[in-house]
């Protein structure tokens, strides 16, 4: 399944909510592999330089998680697994998509990136809820705003064979200049008044 990078769909029918998985395995020759739920993403070659594999490992599944623009009208991908995550606390899914990327630092070998209702989202152990759905636009006739998600920038190259987004945001005004302060008193004046 390849990755989406853009959302452009204004239905309100639910979609299944996506999922990522990039896993670590372990060799009996103490090498090991990485694998990614995303067939044509490349990986590399099996190796015994664990340390490099699991960094490429937690790149890779960011990358999936800043290429994937969370889709407003995507169901809970917890609910179809059952909520088997958090089978102790059970709630009603609800709220809005959030994108979230879960990784168990004591195990080590597995990264997942899915699309969750929120209610879940704080549930899930070890998840970090990294982006949110789009707030839908307003309907036709209104005053046009600013747009919400930035424009579209040049792909640069992220570990797995496809390309997302650069991190770094156009540079604008407010962050160049220092903010105004408001509600300055004006400067009194020395000398003798009229």
């Amino acid at each position: 399944m390849p990755v989406t990078t853009a959302y452009s769909e204004t239905t309100t029918a639910r979609v299944p909510g996506r999922s990522w998985t990039v896993r670590l395995m372990g060799h009996a020759d103490h090498s090991a592999t990485v694998s990614c739920s995303t067939a044509a993403c490349r990986m590399p070659p099996r190796s015994k330089d664990l340390a490099s594999l699991r960094a490429f490992a937690a790149r890779h599944a960011a990358a999936h998680a800043r290429a994937a623009t969370v889709r407003p009208n995507a169901s809970c991908h917890c609910r179809a697994e059952q909520c088997g995550a958090h089978q102790d606390t059970r709630v009603q899914c609800a709220g809005s998509v959030v994108m979230i990327l879960r990784h168990d630092p004591t195990v080590g070998r597995v990264w997942s990136v899915a699309e969750v209702c929120a209610s879940c989202a704080p549930l899930l152990p070890h998840a970090t809820v990294i982006a949110s759905a789009a707030r839908p636009r307003p309907a036709a006739g209104a005053a046009p705003s600013a747009p919400e998600v930035p424009a579209a920038r040049t792909p640069s190259p992220v570990p797995g064979g496809f390309s997302s987004p650069g991190t770094a945001g156009p540079e604008t005004d407010a962050v160049r200049r220092p903010p105004r302060r408001g509600g300055q008193r004006p400067r009194r004046r020395t000398g003798q008044g009229h």
